[in-house]
């Protein structure tokens, strides 16, 4: 577990970043359509839920990238 921690420490890769804050992006959107104030038709929240998972996968794996010069 400790190497995990201190990969997920190291600097990450530019394209990885990006690939990071895209899923960030995902989850807010997801999160907000999920919790919206108003009725949304149940697949418009299914596949919100969906964006949630697919968004905090990416941007998990994309964190334990990391950049080394060899």
């Amino acid at each position: 577990m400790k190497k995990v921690i201190e990969r997920m420490q190291e600097p990450t890769p530019k394209f990885f970043k990006t690939i990071r804050n895209i899923g960030l992006l995902l989850t807010a959107v997801s999160g907000v359509i999920a919790t919206a104030p108003i009725s949304l038709p149940a697949l418009v929240v299914t596949i919100s839920g969906y964006l949630a998972v697919a968004g905090g996968i990416a941007s998990a794996i994309s964190q334990t990238a990391i950049y080394r010069e060899d």
